[in-house]
């Protein structure tokens, strides 16, 4: 028997077994039921605190786990009495000192009550998983702009599927799911995903990340690992606020 033979006889095989088993409908519940491994205990935070093992990053207290983009030093965005943070203008994108890979993360922002400018000129920020992949923050309320940089656009990528913002000057809430892409030997192997809850309304829905988000060009894939989580200064005077920042890391 040649060694072609043998390799699919042993796949035939392998095939029949695989469908005998499929066909054997289990006949007690106990056959389709398992015990381990147990799921860990989390706790829900009550009246917005976050969940029992969720990372803070943001409390209101302090700007001691942020730091600039710009060269690493004290972050210095305005931290105000109300438990908020306001982007200072010109001053710089801040990001964490931690770096993080997949996560869930949760993050309250506003845009000013008092209206400037339009288009993406109009409170405009941006959440960045992994230092570069853009959520899209901007007031967009009777401000129209291009719809894949508008408010929940995964930037120059995804239009949301709803515009839920609520009306200007009050908080809105992000919830994000974030699976970070893979690499092997320098070249991506699988894409990763986001998935963005604004307000408690879905507008990306486990959607592709094609690449890097940039204001001009196409998506770049660098390799990279962990890095860290990043509000943008847009440099326009954008004045918009964050609190309660927390992620749970899913990795």
């Amino acid at each position: 028997m040649s060694k072609l033979t043998s390799k699919l006889l042993a796949l035939s095989l392998l095939a029949v077994g695989f469908m005998s088993a499929q066909e054997v409908e289990p006949t007690k519940p106990e056959q389709t039921e398992f015990y381990k491994p147990v799921p860990p205990k989390v706790t829900p935070g009550e009246d917005g605190a976050p969940p029992s093992d969720a990372i803070v990053l943001f409390d209101g207290t302090s700007l001691d786990k942020w730091i600039s983009s710009v060269d690493s030093t004290a972050a210095k965005w305005t931290l105000n009495k109300d438990g908020s943070m306001t982007v200072k203008d010109r001053t710089g994108d801040i990001q964490t000192k931690q770096n993080f890979g997949s996560v869930q993360l949760h993050i309250e922002w506003k845009s000013p009550a008092e209206v400037q400018q339009e288009g993406q000129h109009r409170a405009n920020s941006g959440v960045f998983l992994n230092g570069m992949y853009e959520v899209q923050v901007l007031d967009n309320n009777d401000n129209d702009t291009y719809v894949n940089g508008q408010v929940g656009s995964i930037y120059k990528q995804h239009v949301p599927l709803a515009m839920a913002s609520v009306p200007t000057g009050e908080w809105n809430t992000y919830d994000i799911i974030y699976h970070a892409p893979e690499f092997e030997k320098g070249q991506k192997v699988k894409s990763g995903t986001l998935t963005v809850i604004h307000n408690g309304v879905l507008i990306q829905d486990h959607v592709e990340i094609k690449g890097t988000t940039p204001y001009i060009g196409w998506p770049k894939n660098p390799p990279h690992g962990k890095g860290p989580l990043k509000l943008q200064d847009h440099g326009d005077n954008s004045r918009v606020s964050y609190r309660n920042i927390w992620v749970r890391e899913l990795e």
